[in-house]
């Protein structure tokens, strides 16, 4: 047994980069999946995992952009101890061959490597010098699709060498060739409706739904879909891939996903019919169009709902980079009339990138949540809608 023990593999330590604002549920998320040890960071989170786990968390993680895997660290107080360090940090001759491409990335910075393109030309070298050392030859760099992608982080006198399973970011899900003009990132969306505690139980609506992300989001969630289950994996390339974990942990993903027999009533409304029709067909490529309804209809022109609750969900335009000011002002004073006048007893959440604008809904928050929308600093707003008079 005492064998056995000595045997036992290492803890994987990980990070999950994850949208500012997001970092504790991500966290969460993460825990849920089974990771331990986890550390809630800026804009990230630390986790320790097993193999099956890591492969779990790329499958059916909803919430990071990146799920970074740690190979090594070492001390880096220039560019000869990077260079140094980056040679020894692994079995290159395992893990990168000549026949396979590579892409570096950089975050931080430490003494003479400020700036992270420099940063990466000195990984880059370190590989490619290492690799000629040992086959004559060497790798090229892919930046779009390359077989091994390598990050690398830079904090004080020390670098840490890790591999990122996914190689492009986590929150393109594929359903969206369309987009609206300002689109809110797939995780984000994510994040912003696990935050409401929208469970599927009850009814769903977007006023303003544009382009349908956060109906997408939020329907993939209830029924339990994943969709990168449908998509390839640079960690399939790995030097340490195991294929039967793999696929053990694709059933499983498979296994979660429910039929949509009794699906959760979700709408939305949007009166441009292109962004109607863009919003159509992002549901369709979702596999989602049984559940997610679009009217194409200003919301001031919608019937009020039956049900007496429900969650309604709103990315209305900031006027930073959509709209007029006054014409603004209008659309969320009549927002906020439809909502108090034919949603009484219901949930409103909403993002605000603009307080003079949500001023005009003539609402009080219950709850403020700082989010950051595409750089944008934002509020995820809560507010309790009082029940309608019969």
């Amino acid at each position: 047994m005492g064998s056995e023990h000595r045997h036992a593999p290492l803890p994987i330590h990980g990070v999950a980069v994850l949208p500012q604002g997001l970092e504790d549920i991500g966290s969460q998320e993460l825990q849920a999946l089974g990771a331990k040890q986890i550390t809630p960071l800026r804009r990230a989170a630390s986790f320790e995992s097993d193999m099956a786990c890591l492969y779990r968390l790329h499958l059916q993680c909803r919430l990071p952009f990146r799920l970074l895997r740690e190979m090594a660290r070492f001390r880096c107080d220039g560019r000869d101890s990077l260079y140094d360090g980056v040679q020894q940090a692994l079995d290159w001759e395992r893990w990168l061959h000549p026949s396979m491409s590579f892409r570096v990335d950089v975050t931080g910075t430490a003494p003479g490597l400020k700036h992270s393109h420099f940063t990466a030309l000195q990984v880059k070298n370190a590989l490619i010098d290492r690799q000629r050392d040992l086959w004559g030859k060497r790798s090229s760099i892919n930046l779009d699709e390359p077989d091994l992608c390598l990050h690398v982080h830079l904090h004080r006198d020390e670098a840490v060498l890790s591999l990122d399973g996914s190689g492009g970011s986590l929150h393109r899900r594929g359903y969206r060739a369309a987009v609206g003009v300002a689109p809110l990132k797939e995780n984000l969306a994510a994040g912003l409706i696990r935050l409401t505690g929208w469970d599927g139980s009850t009814p769903l609506t977007d006023p303003c739904c544009g382009s349908g992300t956060l109906l997408i989001e939020a329907a993939a969630m209830a029924l339990q879909r994943f969709p990168a289950l449908h998509r390839n994996f640079l960690l399939e390339s790995w030097a340490d891939f195991e294929p039967d974990l793999w696929n053990a942990e694709q059933q499983r993903a498979q296994k979660r996903q429910q039929p949509v027999d009794n699906p959760p009533r979700i709408l939305g409304y949007e009166q441009d019919s292109k962004i109607a029709q863009q919003a159509r067909d992002n549901i369709r490529a979702a596999g989602l169009e049984e559940v997610i309804e679009i009217v194409e209809a200003d919301f001031r022109d919608a019937p009020a709902p039956e049900e007496d609750h429900g969650v309604v969900v709103c990315n209305p335009p900031y006027g930073v980079r959509l709209g007029d000011s006054i014409e603004l002002q209008e659309l969320y004073r009549e927002l906020g009339a439809v909502l108090k006048k034919d949603y009484g007893g219901w949930d409103l959440w909403l993002l605000s990138g603009n307080r003079e604008l949500t001023g005009a809904l003539r609402l009080k928050a219950r709850r403020r949540i700082p989010v950051n929308n595409g750089g944008l600093d934002c509020r995820w707003l809560h507010y309790e809608l009082n029940r309608r008079l019969r």
